[in-house]
C-alpha cells in the first residue's frame, strides 16, 4: 500500500468530514494532518480486513472525538442569545466563545470525488446544528446520513454495537429536528434568479443602497458577524445595522462560495490607500429572497478561499 498515494486521493473527503465534526477548517486540517501522522505509524499493523478508506476515516474520527474532549462547541451568535437592535451598540466579543468558522468550497472544487456526502450537510446552518450534538451522537449522524455507512460498519469504527450506533442515530436525529432552521431547508431559487440576486446584491451592498437592499431581502431574513455576538433578525433591523454601518465607495465584493452557498469577500479601504480584507458573507437564499447573510469577520480566513489579505484594486487578481 503507498500511504502517501491512498492519502492523496482522501485527504479532500477527510478535511470535510473532520469540518462537519469540528465545525472549524483550521481545526479539521490539524486533525487531518494527525490522521496522517497516526496512519503512518500504524500502517505495518494494517491488515487490510477494511478498505483504507474506512481505515482514514476510523482515524480520523477518533482524531475529532478526541480533540472534542478539550474543545467547546463552536457556535453562531445567534445561537447564544437574543437578537439586537442598536446597531450603535454592537457589544465587543468579550465572551468565552468559540465561533463556527465557513468551510471554501474551493476545496471540494480541487477534488469532486470529495463530495462524499451531500452538499446539504455542508451548508452553514447545517454546521451550526451539528454542534449542538454531543461529539458521538455527531459522529454516528455523519457516518450513516451523510456518507451512508452501515450501522455494523459505524459499530466498529467507534468500537460500541449496532444497537448502541441505532440508538444514538435517533437521538441525533430528534435534537437535529429541534435546533435545524427550517429556512435551510429551502432549496435556492434556479438559475438566473439566483445569479440576479447575488449580482444585485453586491451592487446594492457598494453602493449602500438600502431600497434595493429592502427589496432583495425576505422580511425575516437573519444578519449574523462572527465573532461579534450581536445580531440582527427581521428586515427592518439589518436595513438599520446597514444604514450605520455601511460607507458607499469605501469598499467592494469579490464573489466566492463557501459550505455549498454563495458568499462574497468583502475588502474595504485603509488610510494606505490600499484595500484590506474584512469580512466573507455567506448567503442563503431562498425563492423569496436572501433569507441570512453570516459576515464572518476574520480576516485571516481569506486565505483558504484563495484570497489576498490586501490587495490594490477590486481589478487586481
Amino acid at each position: 500500500m503507498d500511504l502517501e498515494d491512498e492519502f492523496a486521493v482522501h485527504r479532500a473527503g477527510l478535511v470535510t468530514h473532520c469540518y462537519r465534526m469540528l465545525g472549524s477548517l483550521h481545526d479539521a486540517e490539524d486533525a487531518v494532518q494527525e490522521t496522517y501522522l497516526r496512519a503512518w505509524r500504524g500502517q505495518s499493523r494494517f491488515e487490510g480486513r477494511s478498505s483504507v478508506q474506512t481505515w482514514l476515516y476510523r482515524i480520523a474520527t477518533n482524531v475529532c472525538l478526541n480533540s472534542l474532549q478539550h474543545s467547546s462547541r463552536r457556535v453562531v451568535p445567534s445561537a447564544i442569545g437574543a437578537p439586537s437592535h442598536d446597531p450603535d451598540n454592537l457589544q465587543p466579543d468579550a465572551l468565552e466563545v468559540t465561533w463556527l468558522e465557513p468551510f471554501p468550497d474551493r476545496i471540494l472544487n480541487a477534488d469532486p470525488a470529495a463530495v462524499v456526502g451531500k452538499r446539504q450537510s455542508l451548508r452553514l446552518a447545517m454546521v451550526a446544528a451539528l454542534q449542538h450534538l454531543a461529539p458521538r451522537q455527531r459522529a454516528v449522524l455523519i457516518l450513516r446520513e451523510v456518507l451512508n455507512w452501515p450501522a455494523a460498519e459505524v459499530a466498529v469504527m467507534l468500537e460500541t454495537t449496532t444497537a448502541a450506533v441505532n440508538s444514538a442515530l435517533q437521538r441525533a436525529r430528534a435534537e437535529l429536528a429541534r435546533v435545524h432552521p427550517a429556512e435551510d431547508e429551502l432549496s435556492e431559487p434556479a438559475e438566473p434568479v439566483r445569479r440576479a440576486l447575488l449580482d444585485d446584491f453586491a451592487a446594492a451592498f457598494e453602493r449602500k443602497d438600502l431600497v434595493a437592499l429592502e427589496g432583495l431581502l425576505t422580511a425575516d431574513t437573519r444578519w449574523e458577524m462572527p465573532p461579534v455576538p450581536s445580531w440582527f433578525r427581521g428586515r427592518t433591523d439589518v436595513l438599520r445595522l446597514l444604514d450605520a454601518k455601511l460607507d458607499p465607495g469605501r469598499g467592494f465584493l469579490v464573489e466566492t462560495s463557501a459550505n455549498g452557498q454563495p458568499a462574497f469577500a468583502l475588502y474595504n479601504r485603509g488610510s494606505d490607500g490600499l484595500y484590506h480584507a474584512h469580512s466573507i458573507k455567506v448567503l442563503t437564499l431562498t425563492a423569496g429572497g436572501i433569507a441570512a447573510v453570516t459576515a464572518f469577520h476574520t480576516p485571516a480566513i481569506f486565505p483558504a478561499f484563495g484570497l489576498p489579505i490586501g490587495r490594490s484594486s477590486k481589478e487586481e487578481p
